[in-house]
């Protein structure tokens, strides 16, 4: 049985299911996937994404406001703390820092990254963290707002190892999406072969960075198979082994999911 430890299942294409929730819900948990954690991106479109997963008790989600989008509305401290109680919320993000996408000052970034760590720690909910072009901002952040006293996942990692291994030293899980079935991802397999069993999470960031060979289509996380199958074959070991491996970590990292 496999997790997708993170989707964005109110974006994912109901098209291949004759646009029903509960048919697409039922083809992925017979494809073996037997848990998804939903993530939040925004407040605006949250309550349709929260009703959407209400009556699936295999799919869990997160709050948060993603770092990319500067005219999303700001949650407060206190707003993230209060919609943390809702059902199913395991777990705060994506939060972080994207340079790629940002431009000119990113001060309002940052500041929303700590918001963000602040509320986890009183919530006493992981971290679910997204970076991009931004290692040394990121780390610094996270130190200096005690990410470690909480912890979490860097989600969809596409950085170095030296950024992986402070991380995990911080005591975070690491997350591999379907980019590491890319071509041009050697450098990153290579991050895959070092990070511990204990502390790795597969994911597909469904609908997005569809895996080898369905590349060119939407993504559904039933295709986490694939990068369960590939991270077994960069360490060598048995494709159960991976799935078995990454199902307790994702419990691990994310305890409020069994409930």
């Amino acid at each position: 049985m496999l997790v997708d430890s993170h989707c964005h299942l109110d974006r994912v294409s109901l098209e291949p299911f004759g646009g029903d929730f509960a048919n697409f819900v039922t083809s992925t948990l017979d494809r073996g996937i037997n848990h998804m954690l939903c993530v939040s991106i925004d407040l605006e479109s949250w309550p349709a994404m929260v009703a959407l997963v209400a009556d699936f008790p295999q799919i869990s989600i997160s709050v948060g406001v993603h770092p990319n989008d500067k005219e999303r509305r700001e949650p407060s401290v206190e707003e993230l703390l209060e919609l943390s109680h809702t059902h199913k919320v395991v777990a705060i993000g994506e939060t972080g820092l994207d340079y790629f996408h940002g431009e000119g000052d990113l001060d309002w970034q940052r500041e929303r990254f700590r918001q963000h760590i602040h509320a986890a720690k009183v919530a006493q909910k992981p971290l679910i963290i997204h970076t991009r072009d931004a290692k040394a901002d990121t780390l610094q952040i996270m130190r200096e707002e005690g990410a470690d006293e909480i912890g979490g996942v860097m989600h969809c990692f596409t950085e170095d190892w030296p950024m992986a291994e402070q991380a995990l030293e911080m005591g975070f899980y690491v997350s591999f999406s379907g980019i590491i079935t890319f071509k041009n991802a050697a450098e990153l397999r290579e991050v895959v072969k070092q990070v511990p069993m204990d502390r790795l999470l597969i994911e597909t960031d469904s609908p997005y960075l569809t895996p080898v060979p369905h590349r060119g289509k939407p993504n559904q996380p039933m295709h986490v198979q694939h990068v369960a199958e590939c991270v077994a074959q960069l360490k060598g070991i048995e494709f159960e082994t991976i799935a078995d491996q990454t199902t307790t970590n994702f419990y691990q990292c994310f305890p409020l999911a069994k409930k």
